[in-house]
């Protein structure tokens, strides 16, 4: 089985990558294969086309099936184990957030949530427990927004992506109304409002808004 040009330079390249994204280069190379293939292929076809020993292989398939990053396949009247990549590379990248959660960010969240919970904590342990509650709650915020992502199907994903500028813009104008709404109930000029002055007069009570 030899590569096409195009594909072997995709191959070759993902594997480069893959190495700095903390993936094994043979494990890169041999889902940047699958990804591109038109059909699912065995050990075999792997193992030709990339040039790769059967054991090599079969750890690069096993790794992957650790991720939920490759579908196993049967043919009729055929024993061998076929692979192939998802269709939708937004089930991909679903599948490789989901992934990296609980293997990366899932361990840190929880040492964070018990080095809060530490009673025990004095002099410069203090600081840093301070510092950590900054940490943990950014990395709950992403974490929760992330929950919320994985349960959008494909299409509502992309508009979210698409959105992106747009959503910068709505918040622009947010702050803007926030600033004149300010300005209203100081007498106060709306262009010399800072803007986290501005962002508290939008969530005034309605007693001080009279």
């Amino acid at each position: 089985m030899n590569l096409a040009p195009l594909t072997k330079r995709f191959v070759l390249h993902f594997g480069e990558m893959g190495s700095r994204w903390g993936i094994n280069r043979t494990v890169g190379q041999i889902y940047a294969l699958l990804y591109v293939s038109p059909r699912a292929l065995n050990a075999d076809d792997i193992g030709e086309a990339l040039g790769f020993s059967r054991s090599n292989v079969s750890m690069g398939l096993k790794e992957l099936q650790s991720w939920n990053l490759v579908r196993l396949q049967h043919l009729p009247n055929d024993r061998r184990e076929y692979f192939q990549a998802p269709d939708d590379v937004w089930m991909i990248f679903r599948t490789l957030a989901e992934e990296r959660r609980k293997r990366e960010i899932d361990p840190t969240l929880s040492m964070l949530r018990d080095a809060l919970l530490d009673q025990s904590a004095e002099g410069d342990d203090i600081h840093a427990q301070a510092r950590m509650r900054q940490m943990h709650d950014l990395v709950e915020l992403m974490t929760g927004w992330l929950a919320d992502v994985q349960k959008m199907d494909s299409t509502t994903l992309v508009s979210l992506m698409k959105m992106g500028a747009k959503v910068q813009k709505l918040l622009e104008a947010k702050g803007k109304v926030a600033r004149s709404v300010r300005a209203g109930l100081t007498g106060r000029s709306a262009l010399d409002l800072p803007g986290d002055e501005a962002a508290q007069s939008a969530q005034l009570p309605d007693a001080d808004r009279s």
